[in-house]
């Protein structure tokens, strides 16, 4: 694929039943800047005034905490982002003969900075050993080597399970999804994740967009932001698989937050001290190519 470059809109909207009379809120919604993904402006708008402070969060994450002590019952924020995308072959290191086989070995301290993207997520310990054997099988068939198997994972979960929005919430675990074969993006990537996991493969959760052009008008996302999985791969680094589209993620994602998990990675959060009653999310998304 070739480098792209988009324009980025990402409006949210909360709106509240009764005001809101204090409440901080925090944001991440800046895109990754880094190596393979160049951030040449990005620029968060409210429609309530309050303070503001940005932060890197230990994921590395840009993050904007908003301290709101003004009355409102809706809530606006948008964000404007040109982004330059440039991981035009993400099997670049192929070439190299950088050949992984299961189980991977590292060094202790390697081993203690990823542990967090190693841990699975607490499940019953029978769930867990069904997983993990479903995991190993996609080992097995491919003699352990390490690309070939995630590959294979990530095609699977995009043949063999079933899109479909509704079907699934933020309580339902990776074994309900390995279960009943459904769900949506999150659904997927912590599937995934907790298989990569099993297998001793680190995986970490990253929330972003995906551009769905005309030339990939069956692409499946979230209406708003999309979910996919990166993993660790010795010597080469973190590589993007999007298992709800059965792709290696290449200059069609945007990535924007990384985490152990969604709440790590959530684009929007906060906390309303007083006031508030029923709430309503709108979101919109759109990314247009420059």
């Amino acid at each position: 694929s070739e480098v792209r470059r988009y324009d980025v809109l990402h409006r949210t909207v909360y709106r509240y039943a009764r005001p809101v009379e204090r409440s901080t809120h925090v944001l991440r919604l800046f895109p990754a800047h880094d190596r393979l993904q160049t951030v040449h402006a990005s620029r968060i708008t409210t429609s309530v005034e309050g303070g503001q402070r940005d932060f890197d969060d230990v994921f590395g994450n840009r993050v904007r905490r908003l301290m709101l002590d003004t009355s409102f019952t809706e809530l606006v924020i948008e964000v404007r982002s040109d982004v330059e995308v440039l991981d035009v072959d993400p099997l670049d290191f192929r070439p190299r003969r950088v050949r992984s086989t299961l189980p991977l070995v590292w060094m202790p301290w390697q081993r203690q900075i990823l542990q967090p993207f190693l841990l699975p997520p607490e499940l019953p310990e029978s769930e867990l050993a069904e997983l993990t054997e479903y995991a190993m099988s996609f080992a097995r068939r491919n003699d352990l080597e390490l690309l070939d198997t995630l590959v294979d994972l990530n095609s699977t979960l995009y043949t063999d399970y079933q899109y479909k929005q509704g079907s699934t919430g933020v309580q339902t675990t990776a074994f309900d999804v390995y279960a009943n074969r459904r769900g949506v993006c999150q659904d997927f990537t912590n599937l995934f994740i907790c298989l990569a996991r099993l297998i001793g493969v680190p995986a970490r959760y990253v929330c972003g967009y995906l551009h769905t052009g005309a030339k990939t008008g069956n692409a499946r996302m979230a209406e708003a932001s999309h979910a996919w999985v990166q993993v660790y791969i010795p010597e080469v680094g973190w590589k993007g698989f999007d298992p709800t589209n059965g792709v290696l993620t290449q200059t069609d994602h945007v990535r924007v937050a990384v985490g152990r998990n969604y709440i790590d990675a959530t684009p929007t959060s906060g906390t309303i001290y007083v006031g508030g009653g029923r709430e309503s999310l709108e979101v919109e998304v759109r990314l247009t190519r420059k």
